[in-house]
């Protein structure tokens, strides 16, 4: 084979940056694209192309194992994908790699025990175990923990303390159960993942049931969050269960509120004078006296289905399973890097609609509740679809602002799903008032809520203000109850 010119080693191109692991979108347009890969023997230097998806299907990091060969990019292959990625936020570095004729070299044991290091502090020191389950241990773990809620479910006088512990228990092993599974299912091809996984994502939804039924019975259960504190040491697994404690316990606060026939009387009169101005500015093509009550939700502002319930809880507990340990998720200082967390969070997403049978409902919250009504701080796929939309039926307007079904979110007659845009309020409030909080003093509830008006409904509107508003209403009962 002639002289390929410079070449670039493939570690430098799949992995990402900051070493955290594989850039699967570049692996799937590397796949798509058939770009192939420059293969050098090491012992006759022969080199001979070979198609990248034949070597990956085999092993997903042959690129790492050696056994004889080293593997490279040609720059005409390099160019192909850069040109493909010049928009792609997150893992593609600016400054071109160094043309080299060695491979990669292996990883130094100390970024092995810096990457262990990250995966405690993300997710706890009882992560592993998880990880080294099988996926019959997984499912039988969730099955046990159903069954110790159900348990509790039966009892007419419960034990408080055994309830908050069951409920953190159990959320916290689903969450970190979840995780594992998905970290296994992205290294198989998609119909594989979705058989490895579908039983695993039916036992969780069955458990969530139970949990989100046991919930229910006392949405002000204030020793939740320090139980939670004492049961686990990783930051990122606390959070997704603080955040599905916290979401379950408000779609039931909602529910009270919304099936008490007053509460939407009492939003219609106050509607024009304390909320029409937001949503006109979301919908400026309806004349302002058009904007109602139910112009913001899609067939009216109602009370949430049990089915929806139980699918929106599962949402709730897997919207940040794709993150990765590694990466600073909140603003902080240097460690911070909006498009690695952008990327993460996209690919984490994609992950979770191509590698496992999630219902369409939860995997939309875990893509869509970073949206905030399409202002520039926040980012998803979703707007990317709707400009495309918008592009190709350039008379199309979108009449509502939330809707709780799929199907207007879906055809783009909604402007946002109901349940991303009540995780975006959870989300926030939770990141602020993290009590692991690094970089900044972690915000009292009174200050949360005060910043979260002023930042992100008065300055710019990002969350609903009309959920936020009963949001502050559940914070703040539940604040008295615990005073």
């Amino acid at each position: 084979m002639p002289d390929q010119g410079i070449k670039f080693p493939l570690s430098d191109v799949v992995v990402l940056p900051d070493g955290s692991g594989i850039n699967k979108a570049y692996v799937d347009i590397i796949m798509q694209e058939e770009i192939p890969v420059l293969c050098v023997s090491q012992s006759s230097k022969k080199t001979r192309l070979m198609p990248f998806k034949v070597l990956y299907d085999n092993n997903n990091v042959f690129w790492e194992q050696g056994k004889g060969w080293d593997y490279f990019f040609t720059e005409d292959a390099l160019e192909k994908l850069k040109e493909r990625f010049d928009n792609k936020p997150g893992a593609w570095n600016e400054k071109k790699p160094k043309a080299s004729k060695k491979t990669a070299k292996k990883a130094d044991p100390k970024e092995d025990d810096v990457e262990e290091l990250e995966v405690v502090k993300g997710y706890g020191s009882e992560y592993r175990n998880f990880v080294e389950m099988t996926t019959e241990e997984k499912i039988e773990c969730l099955n046990n923990n159903k069954k110790r809620l159900n348990n509790l479910l039966t009892q007419k006088d419960k034990n408080e303390k055994k309830v908050t512990e069951a409920l953190v228990d159990t959320a916290k092993d689903a969450a970190l159960i979840n995780h594992a599974a998905l970290e296994e299912a992205i290294r198989l091809a998609d119909d594989e993942a979705k058989k490895l996984t579908q039983e695993l994502v039916d036992s969780t939804h069955e458990m969530v049931r139970s949990s989100a039924q046991l919930m229910s019975e006392d949405i002000f259960n204030n020793d939740l969050m320090n139980t939670l504190v004492e049961k686990s040491n990783g930051t990122i697994v606390q959070h997704m269960t603080r955040v599905y404690l916290n979401g379950v316990a408000f779609l039931s606060y909602y529910n009270n509120l919304v099936s008490k026939s007053s509460a939407i009387q009492k939003l219609r009169i106050s509607f024009a004078t304390k909320y029409r101005e937001y949503y006109h500015s979301l919908l400026p093509h309806l004349d302002a006296d058009d904007v109602i009550l139910e112009r913001v939700f899609f067939g009216g502002m109602r009370a949430i289905t049990p089915d929806l319930y139980f699918k929106w809880a599962v949402g709730f507990l897997i919207h940040d399973i794709g993150k990765a340990a590694a990466v600073e998720y909140h603003e902080g200082e240097s460690s911070y890097d909006r498009n690695i967390v952008i990327d993460h969070v996209k690919q984490g997403y994609k992950s979770i609609m191509t590698k496992t049978n999630y219902p369409m409902e939860a995997s939309l919250i875990t893509g869509y509740h970073h949206e905030y009504y399409g202002d520039a701080a926040g980012y998803g796929y979703f707007r990317a679809y709707l400009q495309q939309y918008r592009k190709q039926n350039p008379d199309a307007k979108q009449d509502y602002c939330i809707t709780y079904e799929l199907e207007p979110i879906l055809d783009y007659q909604a402007l946002a799903y109901f349940p991303a845009k009540i995780l975006e309020i959870i989300d926030v409030y939770d990141s602020v008032t993290d009590p692991n909080r690094v970089y900044r003093k972690s915000m009292s509830p009174e200050d949360a809520l005060t910043m979260m008006r002023e930042e992100f409904i008065e300055k710019h509107l990002k969350i609903d203000p009309i959920l936020f508003d009963i949001f502050d209403s559940f914070i703040r009962e539940k604040q008295a109850r615990q005073g």
